[in-house]
């Protein structure tokens, strides 16, 4: 293997696993240090962490809202809403699909399969399905590349040839960043 190519994959994994820790701890450092410095820090009440512990509400208290009949019709409006946004509503519907929150039938990546290819097998995103010349119907896939699976090539496959993977779509991108495009072994080697 290259050595270039192994450290940008890695570095690329290593930035991929560490953004949800990343993003929580400076999102609370933020909190924090923008209570510590309002008018919240001159109250006798006051303590270091009010920041921290006033996040952790802040989540609960959604958590709470959203669990409830109420809250859940709310929080279906609200995701509607931004799904109808011009711009926005197309990013909106993407991040979601990407982290495996649509499930609907709308949604874009309808499952993971495994595509026979030289040596193996290749991770696909079942896109839907379309009619060859001859009239046969075959499923269209998109085979990511990694490290970045934004990138990629749609095929046209016969469905016979696919092996159906239990796993999410969102996963499957996960798998494909952190470990890169390597061609999987197939029950028969």
């Amino acid at each position: 293997m290259n050595p270039i190519s192994h450290v940008t994959r890695c570095l690329i994994a290593g930035i991929v696993a560490l953004l949800p820790i990343g993003g929580t701890v400076l999102s609370l450092a933020l909190l924090e240090s923008t209570i510590a410095e309002s008018w919240l820090a001159n109250q006798a009440w006051y303590f270091p962490g009010l920041g921290i512990l006033a996040a952790l509400a802040l989540v609960y208290a959604v958590g709470l809202f959203v669990t409830t009949f109420l809250g859940r019709w709310l929080w279906r409006q609200l995701d509607q809403l931004l799904e109808r946004l011009p711009l926005l509503g197309t990013m909106y519907q993407s991040l979601k699909e990407v982290l495996g929150y649509d499930s609907g039938k709308e949604r874009f990546f309808r499952g993971v399969v495994l595509v026979p290819s030289d040596g193996g097998s290749e991770l696909g995103l079942v896109t839907g399905e379309a009619a060859t010349p001859d009239g046969r119907m075959h499923t269209l896939v998109f085979v990511p590349s990694s490290p970045n699976p934004t990138n990629g090539r749609l095929v046209l496959v016969d469905p016979a040839t696919l092996q159906p993977l239990d796993v999410r779509a969102s996963d499957a991108l996960r798998t494909l960043v952190a470990i890169g495009k390597t061609p999987l072994a197939t029950a028969a080697d």
